[in-house]
């Protein structure tokens, strides 16, 4: 039988102080505006995914305002961002969709940015964001108001369908390909 010792003892309620304090692994973006999500009468949480198939459909018509990812994703299929969403999915804020490649922490701080690899990514949602990590791949714009965050990257050609898709797009973050009409 094991003698506890106050060396023992002290030990092990340092431990577990230790793995209380940094045991925390909850990466779930923190949502953006508490206030708002309060007056809502409509609850709805973001779509956050760790697996490709999950995030294709957190992203089509069908999927939520936003998506989230825990980690890096490949994706062999393209991407279809389709569908009318609105800011934390209440229909009386603005139409806004939005891909979150990073989680946060309570003060909004990105604590870890993540890529997301596919063949293509075709936007068809009216201002659609990638904000905080990296899209490896070529994206095809069919919607006003595309926006690449300054914390985010494209890695690939961003195509618009449209002139006028092109001169709606905000472009804070780095594209590394070609920007252009086709």
């Amino acid at each position: 039988m094991m003698k506890i010792t106050p060396k023992v003892l002290l030990a092990s309620i340092l431990a577990g102080a230790l793995l209380t304090a940094c045991g925390n692994t909850d990466t779930e973006p923190k949502k953006e505006d508490n206030k708002a999500e309060d007056k809502a009468d409509v609850v709805t949480t973001a779509s956050i995914v760790n697996e490709a198939d999950a995030l294709v459909n957190g992203l089509s018509e069908n999927g939520t305002w936003i998506v989230a990812t825990l980690q890096d994703l490949t994706v062999d299929s393209d991407i279809v961002v389709a569908g009318e969403f609105h800011d934390k999915g209440d229909a009386a804020n603005p139409i806004y969709r939005k891909l979150g490649l990073y989680t946060q922490d309570e003060d909004h701080n990105i604590i870890d940015s993540f890529t997301l690899t596919a063949p293509k990514m075709t936007v068809q949602s009216e201002n659609f964001k990638i904000q905080g990590g990296t899209f490896v791949g070529d994206v095809y714009v069919e919607a006003n108001g595309f926006t690449v965050d300054a914390t985010a990257k494209v890695d690939g050609n961003v195509y618009y369908k449209s002139d006028e898709f092109k001169a709606s797009a905000v472009i804070d973050g780095e594209v590394t390909g070609e920007q252009e009409v086709q």
